[in-house]
């Protein structure tokens, strides 16, 4: 896959996002349980991904996990394999199911894909922090079960509505350029 200008575009413009949900607070969505709060910071990866692909996924990824680790709060992000490698794979996961499914099931393949980006970021951060020893192994699954389902239906929605919308728009800009032409 050819890194385009456009996709180049599409890429920082989506990181921007990433960065504005956090700057803002936008992108933390209070929650009743161990964290406190959910967070679709990683649905413009997942964006990515499915829009533009598996090299567009990880760029925003990558844009967003260096934003989580230049803004460390607490130790486990201020470690880079804990919040720059794991992000990266945001995108190319939910890409990746996209691309396997969309034949199948459109709406499915965009649910399937914003929940296995929203996994991927939970449970390979999650490990990472474990592995680098930031957490105990006994938190991954409240944490996971918790945070985890709450984030995957927020961007599950987030995702199909977006997606759905940027399609339309797509179809639609391109006929009226047609009809011009």
């Amino acid at each position: 896959m050819s890194l385009s200008t456009r996709r180049i575009v599409i890429a920082g413009v989506l990181g921007a996002v990433a960065i504005l949900l956090g700057v803002t607070r936008l992108g933390f969505i209070p929650v009743p349980n161990l964290s406190g709060n959910a967070t679709i910071m990683h649905v413009p990866a997942i964006l990515g991904g499915i829009l533009e692909g598996p090299v567009v996924g990880a760029l925003v990824g990558l844009i967003f996990g260096v934003f989580s680790f230049l803004n460390a709060g607490i130790p486990l992000f201020a470690d880079p394999l804990v919040a720059i490698l794991p992000r990266i794979f945001i995108g190319v996961t939910a890409a990746y199911t996209y691309l396997g499914l969309k034949k199948v099931n459109k709406l499915l393949a965009l649910i399937v894909g914003a929940a296995v980006g929203t996994l991927t970021n939970t449970v390979l951060v999650l490990g990472m922090g474990i592995i680098r020893g930031y957490l105990p192994k006994e938190a991954f699954w409240p944490i996971t079960l918790t945070n985890g389902l709450a984030e995957v239906v927020l961007a599950a929605i987030i995702t199909v509505i977006l997606v759905l919308g940027v399609e339309k728009m797509r179809k639609g800009g391109s006929s009226a350029s047609a009809a011009k032409n």
